[in-house]
């Protein structure tokens, strides 16, 4: 398995070298924005971000592929010794290769997302993405969001978040993004996909979904993107 990382450059009117060295953990689950967020915080810091979620869906993607049952954990394992991962990320946009194929649009379907919560549920799966994520925040200077950041991949993270939002909230957020899909799933489906997926996540036994014992909570129930980010903002300069 091989990475290649690319920090953006430095823009005018970011933040100056010195500063570009914090690694910001954001947690939480389905539907509170986490993506969003995490892009426009990476912005505002000039830092390079880390969507977690889409390489465990690039590792879907390959397993959907080779046509593997996702409950053969010995073909997936061995699937995965004969896999390589590059990452390049680029003004906030993380562009991932599977064996020197670029997968984008491909691993926002329902079924690769579906697919990759059951694979996050894989301890073998988990620990050959571990490197990969250290590996791209061993420099700082990254936002990096997923659902175990700041408490196994980057447990001495400068700055950890943990985003939360009522149920109904997350599923409604979700249900206008998968409207724009046209993947035809209605309100309820997408709500019990949501619950199914916080099921999932809070009870696995490797790295389960908990907020780190140092991060701050956000309730984004009734909070913009901008207002969570100028929170988050708030914290963080008193880091740098």
């Amino acid at each position: 398995m091989s990475t290649i990382i690319r920090y953006p450059s430095l823009k005018e009117g970011g933040v100056s070298v010195l500063h570009r060295s914090l690694i910001v953990a954001i947690d939480g689950p389905a539907g509170v924005g986490k993506s969003t967020t995490a892009k426009r915080l990476a912005e505002r810091l000039g830092y390079a971000y880390l969507d977690t979620g889409a390489l465990y869906r690039a590792v879907a993607w390959k397993v959907n592929a080779a046509g593997i049952d996702p409950s053969n954990v010995s073909e997936i394992e061995t699937l995965l010794s004969a896999t390589t991962l590059q990452l390049n990320s680029h003004d906030q946009i993380l562009s991932i290769f599977i064996d020197s194929h670029e997968v984008g649009q491909e691993l926002r379907s329902l079924p690769i997302s579906q697919l990759a919560s059951s694979l996050a549920a894989i301890p073998r799966v988990r620990d050959w993405l571990l490197p990969v994520q250290r590996d791209f925040g061993a420099k700082g200077g990254v936002v990096a969001e997923g659902r175990d950041m700041g408490t196994r991949v980057f447990p001495h993270a400068d700055v950890k978040f943990f985003l939360d939002a009522e149920v109904d909230i997350r599923t409604s957020r979700r249900h206008r993004e998968i409207e724009k899909e046209e993947t035809g799933q209605n309100w309820a489906e997408v709500r019990q996909s949501i619950v199914d997926r916080d099921a999932r996540d809070r009870s696995r036994s490797v790295a389960p979904l908990v907020p780190a014992s140092d991060a701050m909570v956000i309730d984004t129930s009734s909070l913009s993107v901008d207002e969570v980010v100028d929170r988050m903002l708030n914290v963080i300069h008193t880091r740098l």
